[in-house]
C-alpha cells in the first residue's frame, strides 16, 4: 500500500509531461549515482582508519564522523582526503591532528598506539 506522500513511485505526476518526467528522473538518477559514489568513498576512508588504528568498523565510522564534525569539513571531503592519504601519504595537518586525536581516544587502556 502506498500513501500520497510515497516518493518512491516513479510514475509521472498527472500534470507532468513526458519530457518533464524524463528530466526529473534524470535528476533523481544523477543524485542517486552521486550518493553511491560518496558512500563508497566514506566506506573506503573507514577502511583506511580501521587498518591504521586497528579499530572495529563502528569505531572507524565514529572516528571519521568525529573528524568531520571537529574540523567543520564535510564528511565526504574528509573521506576523500583520508583515501588520498592512503595513496599519497599526504594529509592536511588539521585532518592529521584530528585523526591522531581520534585514534588516541579510541585506544584502549594499555594499547601501544
Amino acid at each position: 500500500m502506498t500513501s500520497d506522500t510515497d516518493t518512491t513511485e516513479q510514475t509521472p505526476r498527472p500534470a507532468e509531461t513526458s519530457a518533464a518526467a524524463v528530466t526529473r528522473l534524470e535528476g533523481e538518477n544523477l543524485q542517486l549515482k552521486q550518493a553511491v559514489r560518496s558512500h563508497a568513498v566514506v566506506d573506503q576512508a573507514i577502511g583506511v582508519v580501521l587498518a591504521v588504528g586497528q579499530l572495529t568498523p563502528d569505531e572507524g565510522w565514529d572516528a571519521v564522523r568525529a573528524i568531520s564534525q571537529n574540523t567543520n569539513i564535510k564528511l565526504r571531503h574528509v573521506a576523500e582526503l583520508i583515501v588520498d592519504w592512503a595513496r599519497t601519504g599526504e594529509l592536511p595537518s588539521e585532518i592529521r591532528g584530528e585523526l591522531e586525536r581520534q585514534l588516541r581516544l579510541e585506544a584502549m587502556p594499555g594499547d601501544e598506539r
